[in-house]
């Protein structure tokens, strides 16, 4: 099971088993058990502030602005409860879904203090498709759009779901704004200090509401269960599934590197076709890393070529295995012409295991004419240097320690890197992953995860460039 959490004090009905009741058709999966867990916590007060990310059609919504709230008012009628979405008409859905729940005879059972006003009994009681009220309490929700106004209510719990319906609306610098001066304008003032919010989207932009959120406050990343502990009040506890694993596992996502959050409904190989027709939208939406669009060192500023010059004066590769156990090997089979400037022809970007990436390896450069290849010996790279002159006897492989510092490396060369390095016409739709690391990578070194593609385009050119050449060869290795 997907994250097991460690026992708490839990109501006397778990969120899980009231979205069954309720909901029957309701899908459950492994990490949907997590998510309904946390909501579950979070509606008895463990945790105040909560941010969750999830790809499109994975069921957020079902939980976080239909279920929850219904949960809430269940196990506090007196609760003022409010969900706010990118449109009014959009919250006012969650709110009609809310009562068909309340009315009905499975939620009676749960929860028979909670009711609400029926064929206009009893008078005196509000129930739009904006507010309902909780007969004989003091509790009730309210939907509002996003920029719409809550004067005079209070509320003890916001929800917030998908503030920005599209790429259109998130990539506005204006409609970020407003959406930005209406929540501290309006869901903040509506609070008080036992209020509790939840902030559920799919990632459409690093400077979106929950990419300002984490810049301006203090967000705990939920990894492990106990992560709950190291929460100080006014933290924002933050969970992001991904659509795709490629984080580490851990107790909450257990997942091994490349599986699929929910396979029978978007396949590793389906989601896979959509990295490839978009690999930053898919970064961004599926897999919620937003690319930090003013601080990119790449960016797509990558020139590609369509077919090589006549004059090539060199062929040769470029291997850097990983460092870590979630890293990427990068090997890149490449050609130089007369004037320097360097052509990637194939590439090998990935995260098996080196009995696998050996292979690979070996079939990229039979299908190029390289004649040489350059292997990193860090982290086991003289090993796997060895692996693959044995298989290509005919190859000349060549070993060097890299001692430089990756940062000032990296970040120094990325000009001759964007002047000097041509990559094959459609080379993101080859190359997904490599080229969303690649036109996603932050000049703020530490904000990137992934170092492995720019480190070798870095080392192609310091070996190419005649002002580097001594010292590789001083430094290189030979079987």
């Amino acid at each position: 099971m997907m994250g097991a959490c460690r026992d708490m004090e839990r109501p006397r009905v778990s969120m899980a088993d009231f979205a069954v009741a309720v909901y029957p058709f309701v899908e459950m999966q492994p990490f949907h058990e997590v998510y309904y867990r946390l909501l579950e916590l979070f509606a008895a007060g463990r945790v105040r502030r909560l941010i969750v990310s999830m790809p499109p059609q994975h069921g957020k919504s079902v939980g976080a602005s239909t279920l929850l709230p219904a949960y809430l008012l269940g196990l506090n009628p007196d609760a003022r409860v409010a969900v706010a979405s990118y449109s009014a008409a959009l919250a006012s859905k969650f709110n009609r879904r809310v009562q068909r729940i309340i009315e009905s005879e499975e939620y009676g059972a749960i929860f028979p203090d909670t009711r609400i006003k029926t064929g206009g009994k009893p008078a005196g009681y509000v129930r739009t498709s904006d507010e309902v009220e909780i007969v004989g309490r003091d509790g009730g929700l309210l939907s509002v759009g996003r920029e719409g106004s809550l004067t005079g209510n209070r509320v003890d719990c916001f929800i917030l779901d998908d503030l920005y319906k599209d790429a259109m609306e998130a990539n506005s610098p204006l409609v970020r704004e407003n959406c930005w001066d209406w929540y501290t304008s309006v869901v903040r003032t509506r609070m008080h200090n036992a209020s509790s919010e939840l902030i559920v989207f799919t990632r459409w932009h690093d400077e979106d509401l929950i990419g300002e959120l984490r810049r301006r406050e203090r967000c705990v990343d939920m990894r492990e269960w106990s992560d709950l502990d190291r929460l100080d009040d006014g933290d924002w506890l933050c969970l992001n599934f991904e659509a795709l694993k490629c984080s580490p596992a851990c107790g909450i996502d257990p997942r091994g590197a490349g599986e699929a959050l929910w396979p029978e409904r978007q396949s590793a190989a389906l989601l896979e076709s959509k990295r490839r027709l978009d690999p930053l939208r898919f970064e961004c939406m599926y897999q919620g890393h937003p690319s930090p669009r003013g601080g990119l060192l790449y960016g797509d500023g990558f020139v590609e070529y369509d077919a090589l010059p006549s004059e090539i004066v060199r062929y040769a590769g470029y291997t850097d295995t990983a460092d870590m156990g979630d890293d990427y090997l990068c090997s890149v089979a490449y050609a130089v012409d007369a004037d320097g400037v360097i052509y990637l022809l194939d590439a090998v970007y990935s995260r098996e295991p080196m009995e696998v990436t050996e292979g690979l390896v070996a079939a990229m450069v039979g299908r190029t004419p390289i004649t040489s290849m350059l292997v990193e010996s860090n982290n086991g790279g003289r090993g796997f240097a060895r692996a693959l002159q044995r298989l290509l006897p005919r190859v000349r492989i060549e070993w060097f320690h890299q001692s430089g510092n990756k940062e000032a490396r990296i970040l120094s060369h990325s000009a001759t890197v964007m002047h000097s390095v041509r990559f094959p016409r459609g080379w993101a739709q080859r190359w997904p992953e490599m080229y969303a690391h690649l036109s996603s990578y932050s000049r703020v070194f530490r904000s990137n995860r992934w170092h492995d593609a720019p480190d070798v385009l870095t080392g192609i050119v310091e070996r190419e460039a005649p002002c580097g050449a001594e010292t590789k060869i001083r430094s290189v290795g030979f079987f």
